[in-house]
């Protein structure tokens, strides 16, 4: 089984606008090409033509059981209405987790004004997931989005479960002993490419990915993800494959791990 924690469908070329149903249809068909059983969506810190809302994303995936949403969540943007419709879908199980994306926006995880919305993951208990390391538009602040300020997240609230995105690529040691430290901290091994994997760079991703695991230890913290549709899916399919751990360990990483924490019916995923 294969569970694919983080997924976009935004549209990032921009050069025409492209419809949400043609989206997730595109998002449906490569992950049957490539024998992915379950995908999060997640959406954005903006919302436009491009960028759907994830009101307009949970009312779209309604009826394909293959598919979850993780709702983004705006510092700079979010109000009082924004929180009551994420508390409605939170209530309801339409949602997965939340998002947040510092470094795209101008904030340490830690912020007060974030508290609020973390109170609320805790008592639906849904992860929290940041962007953390490189951000893929040059206007990011990345001083914003490097991994060691999730500790002081992790350490102010223990009892949150926080998902470091990309490993903090390419920040990987530090994600790996934030991760270490703090128990309630995972990653996801997203976005690490644009498109496909290199020989060369995938041979220093791998080694990186390996050195968290040897460090860290058993990888219940690690999450598969590709940030599809900027990462390919079959070259990470391929990547993993070439992980050099146990295969029990690759079984945690690309689907029990994530089946547990985003609590994901896996009965209704079986063929």
């Amino acid at each position: 089984m294969i569970i694919d924690v983080h997924t976009h469908i935004n549209n990032y070329h921009e050069d025409r606008v492209v419809s949400l149903e043609e989206c997730l249809n595109k998002l449906e068909e490569t992950m049957l090409e490539n024998k992915v059983d379950y995908s999060l969506v997640l959406t954005s810190y903006k919302v436009n033509e491009h960028r759907p809302s994830t009101k307009q994303v949970v009312e779209a995936i309604a009826g394909r059981d293959n598919l979850g949403v993780v709702a983004g969540i705006s510092y700079l943007n979010y109000n009082h209405r924004d929180l009551r419709e994420i508390g409605d879908y939170l209530e309801q199980g339409l949602i997965k987790a939340l998002k947040f994306y510092p470094g795209y926006e101008p904030f340490y995880p830690n912020d007060i004004r974030l508290k609020v919305v973390y109170e609320m993951a805790l008592e639906y208990d849904v992860p929290v997931m940041f962007h953390s390391g490189d951000t893929y538009a040059p206007t990011g602040r990345i001083k914003y989005s490097h991994p060691i300020h999730i500790d002081d997240l992790a350490v102010d609230f223990p009892d949150l479960k926080i998902v470091i995105c990309h490993v903090g690529n390419p920040w990987i040691k530090d994600c790996m002993e934030v991760v270490y430290k703090n128990k309630n901290v995972y990653a996801d091994i997203s976005g690490l490419v644009l498109g496909d994997f290199s020989s060369k760079f995938e041979k220093f991703m791998k080694k990186g990915i390996e050195e968290m695991i040897t460090y860290a230890g058993n990888p219940k913290y690690l999450l598969y993800g590709t940030d599809w549709p900027i990462s390919n899916m079959k070259s990470y399919l391929k990547f993993m494959k070439n992980l050099n751990i146990p295969e029990d360990k690759k079984e945690l990483i690309l689907w029990q791990n994530a089946a547990e924490l985003y609590k994901i019916d896996v009965s209704k995923l079986k063929k």
